[in-house]
């Protein structure tokens, strides 16, 4: 019995002594670990920080030249019937959308939801104004229509996109 009291009297202390080195190292070793990440994170925002806001205004320029006035404005041209028209229209907006299709990754799920809802709500606007001009209107006609049929709508999804899209820019940026 006296042997073991010894032998404990030697080796509790030094199993206290170990047991509490190594969860300072642990300790040590876990804060460095979280340093070391924060560290990553805010080189990481420092790089994405700028291509965010260089999308958000790519975005905002896709909703800007897809509005009716400017896309109809750059689109037609004089003597050009209705239907080839609606046809020019909708390829631009589609094609616009497909090349800015990659900022979507920049983006909240929320904000890209309503760039393509407006999107969409744009190419019904001139599908439904093609279908209730004459099939052989002039542009100018179809135009009308398309004005007529946006303007008749309470807020449009494109402006709701764009007003959504300037909060969340002052809430990022």
């Amino acid at each position: 019995m006296n042997e073991f009291l010894e032998i404990l009297k030697y080796t509790l202390p030094s199993l206290v002594v170990g047991a509490s080195t190594i969860l300072t190292i642990r300790y040590f070793f876990d804060n460095e670990q979280k340093n070391r990440q924060a560290g990553w994170r805010d080189q990481n925002r420092a790089v994405v920080t700028p291509i965010r806001l260089q999308a958000y205004e790519r975005i905002m320029l896709f909703l800007e030249r897809i509005n009716p006035g400017s896309l109809i404005v750059r689109i037609s041209d004089t003597g050009q019937d209705a239907r080839t028209l609606q046809r020019a229209l909708v390829n631009a907006v589609r094609e616009e959308y497909e090349h800015n299709l990659s900022l979507q990754v920049y983006m909240s799920v929320k904000a890209w939801e309503m760039v393509k809802s407006g999107k969409e709500e744009l190419i019904t606007v001139i599908n439904q104004a093609a279908g209730e001009v004459p099939a052989d209107a002039e542009g100018l006609e179809l135009s009308r229509k398309i004005f007529e049929l946006y303007l008749k709508q309470e807020k449009p999804s494109l402006v709701q996109a764009v007003e959504f899209l300037k909060k969340e820019i002052n809430q990022f940026f």
